[in-house]
């Protein structure tokens, strides 16, 4: 049995591991990507990058164990749109997840199909992030660009597509379009023809575990790879991250922190939240679904303080560390692209909220961590009011390794958090999904039972700071209430 290679595609870099025939992972390697921001909540991504930073990523983990790879997984960023042309070539930047400029079409689809309508097919809520208004904004503004296009291929599809020659997409991304029915599994051809979307332009939907085919020799070559390597479909980055915090099943919640936070619940069946806080996709484990919040921007917010102060990434938590619980009243707004908890709001913005002449970085620093577990909390609640919620949060990416951002969002939520402590855990989900279907695992059960890593112990509330964050985040609902309020 051979090693297999799981690969996370993010918005910030590309991560991947190789995991061996024990299921260790067995190297690590990563490399940086780039987001365009050239209009206000636009946010693009060059297809070529990918492509260059997987060669990059896959290189690295090999150092001369290329025959041993049989299998390769990926985990990609949701909600991105590749218009390509018949030969699969990308026709001009992708619209990525974090890209908000198709309200319009948003509100156009609604307005032909009704918004209850579309929620009892969907799961979803109608949002500027989902693909078919980035579609339907394509067609609208880049009529060129329409003309020759041939395939709508999300970022996961679109990689899939330059590895292997194959058009798919598993249930987890098809299921955010905006396009799919989720009882039925497939695209909705009332909500392709009000979209003006031909079907045959998306790639056909398959199971993240089916075998894509093997590497062209074009790719294989490029990745130093066997071209006997085979490549399956993958899913996407929050449906592996929670596969990798062991979320197969409802109980348990996974907290993906990355640039954005999604939060996710397993479930049997599709849930539909009248309160519309949470969505239901398809899940990378067959046959069940994710609850999620897809998440408001939790890494993203504290790469821009950062970058506002003039500081590496990492110093935040170093700053925040300096601030007392609930930062001497400095609340902070997570919505610096709009938010998606309390409630979904395209026109929301980021803010900070009570400063006065005794604040300094640290508040500020600590008030953007509170700030997002005050959002993660919301998700949470009403996880745990659907009944999806029973158990621990488990913590998984970057976030899980700050033990005060742990700690905070422990007394914040009243409940155990635990980090998992794998590395690159969205990659790593990607890898198990490529031992399922190399035969490395038996199923999900016991790639799960071999891979994934728990903290020992779990990080639980009680510290003298939980009744300071129950008062902090009873403001911070005040406050999320009159910004949003003043928008109106």
């Amino acid at each position: 049995m051979g090693h297999v290679i799981g690969v996370d595609v993010g918005s910030q870099s590309i991560k991947g591991v190789l995991v061996d025939e024990w299921g260790a992972t067995t190297a690590v390697a990563g490399a940086p990507l780039r987001m365009h921001h050239r209009e206000s909540c636009w946010a693009e991504q060059l297809p070529d990058d990918w492509t260059a930073a997987l060669c990059q990523v896959v290189r690295r983990l090999l150092d001369g164990r290329a025959a041993q790879v049989d299998m390769l997984g990926l985990a990609s960023q949701v909600d991105g749109v590749v218009p390509v042309d018949a030969d699969g070539r990308a026709l001009r930047e992708a619209l990525i997840w974090l890209d908000r400029r198709a309200t319009a079409q948003s509100d156009a689809l609604v307005a032909a199909v009704g918004e209850r309508a579309l929620f009892d097919r969907t799961g979803l809520n109608a949002d500027a992030s989902h693909g078919a208004p980035k579609m339907m904004w394509l067609r609208e503004h880049d009529p060129e660009v329409w003309r020759r296009t041939h395939g709508l291929l999300p970022v996961g599809g679109y990689l899939l597509a330059w590895l292997t020659g194959v058009r798919l997409n598993d249930p987890a991304n098809a299921s955010s379009t905006m396009l799919y029915d989720l009882r039925t599994g497939d695209y909705d051809t009332g909500l392709c023809e009000a979209a003006g979307i031909d079907p045959a332009m998306l790639p056909a939907v398959a199971p993240a575990t089916r075998v894509a085919g093997p590497l062209t020799p074009a790719a294989a070559e490029a990745l130093g790879l066997s071209p006997d390597c085979r490549v399956v479909v993958g899913t996407g980055d929050e449906h592996a991250a929670s596969l990798a915090a062991g979320v197969i099943a409802p109980g348990d919640v996974a907290d993906v922190t990355g640039t954005a936070e999604p939060v996710t619940a397993a479930a049997d069946e599709p849930v539909f939240d009248e309160g519309r806080l949470v969505e239901t996709h398809g899940h990378a484990v067959p046959g069940t679904y994710l609850v999620e919040n897809p998440g408001f921007v939790s890494g993203g917010s504290t790469l821009w303080l950062s970058t506002v102060l003039d500081v590496a990434q990492a110093a935040v938590f170093d700053l925040a560390a300096e601030a007392p619980p609930a930062s001497d009243g400095v609340l902070f707004l997570p919505a610096l692209t709009g938010a998606t908890a309390p409630r979904w709001n395209a026109a929301m913005r980021g803010c900070f909220y009570g400063l006065s002449m005794n604040h300094s970085r640290p508040h500020l620093a600590r008030a953007v961590l509170e700030g997002c577990a005050y959002a993660l909390r919301d998700i949470v609640d009403r996880l745990d009011a659907l009944g999806l919620a029973g158990g621990e949060v488990r913590i998984i990416g970057g976030g899980g390794r700050s033990p005060l951002w742990c700690r905070i969002k422990a007394d914040v939520l009243g409940r155990p958090v635990r980090p998992v402590l794998s590395q690159e855990g969205t990659a790593l989900g990607a890898a198990m999904l490529a031992g399922i279907a190399s035969g490395l695992f038996r199923d999900v059960g016991d790639a799960v039972a071999r891979t994934v890593r728990l903290a020992p112990e779990p990080v639980l509330p009680g510290s003298p700071a939980t009744e300071v964050y129950a008062e902090s985040y009873a403001r911070y609902r005040a406050l999320f209430d009159g910004v949003e309020g003043a928008l109106a």
